[in-house]
């Protein structure tokens, strides 16, 4: 689903889902962690939605959120096997540093 923001700017893509997001966090630095969420949040995820766990336990359907220094990549669940998942990439969000190495905020 796409949010119009500014028709000549840009458009923002909202994450579709239901339930929680499950946002993976693997001993990510704190300014990294705070800004996925940010992110999260300017695409639409309700921060009392997000989950913020190193083990998820989704289900088939659910949103889940690997962070990455440069990049969110946001993936749907598409089989359960044990405890492990796989899911498909929906789609990723840019994660842009300034000159000084802090993220910034460019939507």
């Amino acid at each position: 689903m796409l949010y119009e923001l500014n028709q000549d700017r840009f458009k923002l893509q909202k994450i579709d889902y239901e339930g929680p997001v499950w946002v993976l966090n693997y001993n990510n630095p704190k300014p990294l962690l705070d800004h996925a969420i940010h992110m999260l949040e300017r695409h639409g995820v309700k921060r009392e939605d997000m989950i913020i766990t190193e083990t998820p336990t989704a289900k088939i359907g659910a949103i889940v959120v690997e962070i990455w220094p440069y990049e969110l990549v946001i993936g749907r669940v598409r089989t359960t096997r044990n405890d492990s998942f796989i899911s498909g990439t929906e789609f990723t969000v840019e994660l842009k540093l300034d000159e000084d190495g802090n993220y910034i905020d460019y939507l």
